[in-house]
Formats: C-alpha cells, sequence, structure tokens
C-alpha cells in the first residue's frame, strides 16, 4: 500500500514539475484557506463522547477487531475514545476513520510514509505551515487525528458528499477508485456497527 501510494505521489510531483499549470491547481488546493480555517477551529476544540453508554457500547464493539494491532486493552480503548471524539466532531462515521486508519497506517500512531506523511492518518506535515502551528507533532495521535478528520471533513464537503471522491481526494489519488474501494471494503468488513 505505502509502495503504491508513494509511487503515485512520485508520479504527481514529476508530472507537476513538468505542467506548471498542474503545478498551480495542485497548490491552489494545499492552500485552500476554507480547509485551513477549518483545521484551526477543530484544533482548539476539546475531545469527548457525547452519550457515555453510546460510547462504551461502540468501545466495546470495536475493541475486539483492533486487537489484532494493539494487543493492550488500556492503549486500544484510549485510541478508540479518541477516534471516536474526533470522528464524531468532525460529523464522520467513527467506522469509516477506523477503516481509513487500517489501510493507510494499520494503527501505528509514528508511521511515516517515504513521501513524507505522517502519524496514524498520514498527515503531510505541510499542513502545520499552512495553519501556522508549526508546533503540533504529527506523530501525537490526538493532533494527528484532529488534522486528519478534519481534512477528510473538508474534502466530503467539496466533494459535494461523495465518499468515494473524498477518499480519493484524501489519499492524493483523485479520478481513481481503488483507494476509495479499499477503505469501503474494510469498514463493511470490520467497522460497522450494527448494519
Amino acid at each position: 500500500m505505502r509502495y503504491r501510494l508513494i509511487t503515485l505521489i512520485a508520479s504527481l510531483c514529476l508530472i507537476c514539475s513538468i505542467n506548471p499549470t498542474l503545478a498551480n491547481e495542485t497548490d491552489t488546493q494545499l492552500t485552500d484557506t476554507t480547509l485551513v480555517q477549518s483545521l484551526k477551529t477543530a484544533l482548539s476544540q476539546p475531545n469527548a463522547f457525547e452519550d457515555e453508554y453510546v460510547g462504551q457500547v461502540w468501545l466495546a464493539a470495536m475493541s475486539t477487531p483492533l486487537s489484532r494491532w494493539i494487543k493492550d486493552p488500556n492503549e486500544r480503548i484510549e485510541l478508540l475514545t479518541l477516534i471516536h471524539a474526533e470522528a464524531s466532531r468532525a460529523n464522520l462515521e467513527p467506522g469509516l476513520i477506523l477503516a481509513l486508519i487500517q489501510v493507510e497506517s494499520a494503527f501505528d500512531c509514528y508511521a511515516v510514509s517515504y513521501a513524507g506523511a505522517r502519524g496514524i492518518m498520514q498527515v503531510m506535515p505541510f499542513w502545520k505551515d499552512e495553519i501556522g502551528r508549526e508546533e503540533d507533532s504529527l506523530l501525537e495521535c490526538a493532533t494527528n487525528l484532529r488534522y486528519g478528520t478534519t481534512i477528510l471533513a473538508h474534502y466530503l464537503e467539496i466533494e459535494k458528499g461523495s465518499l468515494i471522491k473524498a477518499l480519493a481526494r484524501y489519499n492524493g489519488s483523485r479520478g481513481q477508485t481503488w483507494y476509495p474501494k479499499r477503505v469501503l471494503t474494510y469498514w463493511h468488513q470490520y467497522w460497522r456497527l450494527g448494519e
């Protein structure tokens, strides 16, 4: 997966260096002021479950499949709590975020791709510069989840609710469906609750 992503990013970089028009279009997307503002707002909000009972049911249900990657039950609950809070804050399905994380980093908060994407949701470091928070650590799970969920929610809005297009944009594979299909397959296979 990471090899494909690296190849895709390297190809995009090569295309952008050859085609300045495409490079300018990409730069415009990266500095989208609406997304920058969303990230600034999201980074200033606290984390919490809205309904304790619903949170407990969800944590119990998601802990079992997550045990494949995280053996320690306390670490699992702590991570699941963060994921649920950040997904809910961004009005995203927590199970979708779990599936995306499974694809992106296999639940490794310290993952770093060859392209430089960091953390559990594989966020590119330029986002820190874009929002003016250079001190943020993308290897800190809570911070990375805040960035990643905010970015995905923004892309979902840009794509007028098309999850396929938003996921492809998140991955940098716009116009292709292999990445969204993979995330959606994992979501349906492991992370959908009661459906």
